[in-house]
């Protein structure tokens, strides 16, 4: 597996599957539990989606792109392939797209 960095330069998973350090209150995952290295809690955690949606304002197609690399890392290590509670782990807390009319 490839490491997967966000746009603030978090390494979320590694090459070897070990977690990155990341900096201070960058909320970056636990591999391989997928658990925040900050608050403990599932990553993404609250603190981290907040952070997500400031750092990609606008630009979902790019969000949706991150999230669907963690997500395919988090299944392979959580040996959950397929999983719909990962599905809606990563991507049920977005909140909806405008419409365009």
């Amino acid at each position: 597996m490839t490491g997967v960095t966000d746009r603030s330069g978090v390494t979320v998973a590694a090459a070897d599957g070990a977690a990155s350090p990341g900096r201070a209150g960058e909320h970056a995952p636990v591999t391989p539990e997928w658990t925040c290295g900050t608050c403990g809690a599932e990553w993404p955690c609250a603190p981290k989606r907040e952070q997500l949606l400031t750092e990609y304002g606008v630009d979902r197609p790019m969000l949706s792109v991150y999230l669907g690399a963690c997500l395919a890392a988090a299944a392979e290590d959580l040996h959950l392939a397929g999983s719909t509670s990962l599905q809606e782990r990563f991507f049920g807390w977005l909140p909806p797209r405008p419409r365009r009319h």
